[in-house]
C-alpha cells in the first residue's frame, strides 16, 4: 500500500464524519461499540471481514473500504469456518413494519475482554404492497398456526415460543403492506399467533410473559375490529387469575368476556371459565347454572364458525366436560369427576401429551380425593413423564397439589414409590 493510501481507519473516520453520523451512531448501524470503532479508527485494532463490510454498506462505500482493509484480516476471515457456528451466540430482532435485523457476533472476543465483533449481519425490510398476496401467503401461515399447536402439545414452550413470536412480528409487518381489505385478515391471523405465544409463556411458568403477550393479541384485535378475540383475551386473563388463585377476578373477567362476545364458541368457553371461578369460591349454585348455560351452548357453537382457527383448547376432547370435572372436584364431588375424566381419558389423541397430562393431573387429584389412592398413583406416574416432555407450569401446579395430598398417605408403598417421580418432575428432572 502507498503512503499516500489511507488506512482502513482512516478512511472509515473521514467517510463516517462526512455522513454526519458520530460514533454511536455508527456503532448502532452496525452492531459494535463505540470504544471499539474508536480504536479501529485509531489505528489500535483491526476489524473483522464482518465488521468492514458492515461499514462499508453502512457508509455506501462500495467496497472502497473493503479493499483497505489488513491482508491478514481478510485471509483470517475469511478461512474455512472450525465447527459450523454452532458456538456463535446470534440475535433476530423484528421492527413493527415486518422488517428484520440478524446479528451474529464473535464469542472469543468476549472471552478476551473486548467488544464483540460482528461475525454476522443482516437486515430485510418489508417488500412494496403489489409484492405481498394475501391469498397465497395467509392460508400458509394459517397451517403453521395449527402445526405450532400441534407442536406445543408435544414440547416444551421454549420450542415453541421463539416460532409463535416470529410468526406474530412477521403478520404484524406483513399488515403494512397490504389493501385494507387483506390488512384485517393479517391482524386477525396476528392476534390469534400473539395469545397463543401467551399460552405458551403461561405454559412456561412467567405470567407476566404471558399477560404482555395477551395484551398485545388485545391490541391486534382491536386494530382489526375482531371483537371475539379480544373478549377471549379477557378469557385469557381469567384463566391466569384462576390459576393465581384469585376467583372473584377469574368471575369478573368471565362475565366480561360473556357479555362482550357475540360467538357462541366465546359465549360457551366464557360460562365454562365463569363455572371455574365459582367453583373455587365454593358457591355450588352458581357454579352449576354457569356450568348448564355452557352446556346449552355447545352443540350450536359447534356449528358456528368464522373460518379462522377456533378459539380455546382444540386437543381436549370434551372439554365440557373436563371443565365439569375441575369444578366438581373443586366442589367435593370427587366420584363424579373420576367418573367424566376417565370417559375422555381414553380419546385425547396420541400426540397431544400437553392436553394428555392436564387431564391425567386432574384425574390424579379426583382419586386420591375419592380415596383410590394405588389408580391415583398409576396415573401420576404417566402425568410425571407427561410433563418432563411438555414442561407445562399449568400441570405442575396440579402436581404440587397432588404431591401435597400424597404426603399425607406416605406409609402406603405406592406413595412412597411415586413420590420422587412427581417432586424430579417438579424440579424438571428426568423421569424413569
Amino acid at each position: 500500500m502507498s503512503a499516500q493510501s489511507p488506512t482502513f481507519g482512516e478512511e472509515l473516520r473521514r467517510r463516517r464524519n462526512a455522513s454526519g453520523k458520530s460514533l454511536t451512531d455508527m456503532g448502532r448501524l452496525v452492531h459494535a461499540s463505540r470504544s471499539h470503532l474508536s480504536k479501529i479508527e485509531g489505528g489500535h485494532r483491526n476489524p473483522s471481514l464482518a465488521l468492514a463490510r458492515a461499514c462499508d454498506a453502512k457508509l455506501r462505500a462500495e467496497g472502497a473500504l473493503l479493499a483497505l482493509l489488513p491482508a491478514v484480516t481478510r485471509a483470517r476471515d475469511e478461512g474455512p469456518a472450525s465447527s459450523g457456528g454452532a458456538g456463535v451466540p446470534w440475535s433476530l430482532r423484528m421492527s413493527a413494519d415486518g422488517g428484520s435485523t440478524f446479528t451474529a457476533s464473535d464469542p472469543e472476543a468476549l472471552v478476551e475482554g473486548h467488544a464483540s465483533d460482528v461475525v454476522a449481519h443482516w437486515a430485510a425490510t418489508p417488500g412494496c404492497r403489489e409484492a405481498v398476496s394475501v391469498e397465497a401467503s395467509l392460508p400458509v401461515f394459517q397451517a403453521m398456526f395449527d402445526e405450532y399447536r400441534r407442536l406445543g402439545q408435544c414440547s416444551g414452550p421454549a420450542l415453541v415460543i421463539p416460532l409463535s413470536s416470529t410468526a406474530t412480528g412477521t403478520l404484524r409487518g406483513l399488515a403494512h403492506d397490504v389493501t385494507s381489505a387483506g390488512r384485517t385478515a393479517v391482524l386477525r391471523l396476528a392476534a390469534r399467533f400473539a395469545e397463543y405465544t401467551g399460552w405458551m409463556w403461561q405454559e412456561a411458568g412467567d405470567d407476566r410473559a404471558a399477560r404482555w403477550w395477551t395484551a398485545q393479541a388485545a391490541q391486534l384485535a382491536a386494530a382489526c375490529g375482531d371483537q371475539e378475540m379480544a373478549a377471549y383475551t379477557l378469557l385469557r386473563r381469567a384463566e391466569l387469575a384462576l390459576y393465581a388463585g384469585d376467583a372473584q377476578a377469574t368471575v369478573d373477567l368471565a362475565e366480561a368476556a360473556g357479555r362482550q362476545a357475540h360467538g357462541l364458541r366465546t359465549k360457551e368457553l366464557a360460562a365454562q371459565r365463569e363455572a371455574q371461578g365459582y367453583a373455587l369460591m365454593g358457591s355450588e349454585t352458581q357454579c352449576l347454572r354457569a356450568l348448564d348455560r355452557g352446556a346449552e351452548l355447545v352443540d350450536a357453537a359447534r356449528t358456528q364458525t368464522d373460518g379462522g382457527p377456533a378459539l380455546g383448547s382444540t386437543h381436549l376432547p370434551d372439554l365440557a366436560n373436563f371443565v365439569a370435572a375441575w369444578c366438581l372436584r373443586e366442589l367435593g364431588e370427587s366420584e363424579s369427576a373420576v367418573t367424566l375424566l376417565e370417559a375422555g381419558r381414553d380419546s385425547v389423541a396420541p400426540h397431544a401429551l400437553r392436553a394428555r397430562a392436564r387431564l391425567g393431573a386432574r384425574l390424579a387429584l379426583a382419586l386420591v380425593d375419592a380415596d383410590e389412592v394405588d389408580r391415583a398413583c398409576t396415573v401420576a406416574r404417566s402425568v410425571a413423564e407427561d410433563v418432563r416432555t411438555t414442561d407445562s407450569a399449568t400441570v405442575r401446579a396440579d402436581l404440587r397439589q397432588l404431591r401435597s395430598s400424597l404426603a399425607t398417605r406416605r406409609k402406603d408403598p405406592t406413595v412412597r414409590d411415586i413420590l420422587p417421580l412427581i417432586t424430579a418432575s417438579l424440579r424438571g428432572d428426568r423421569t424413569s
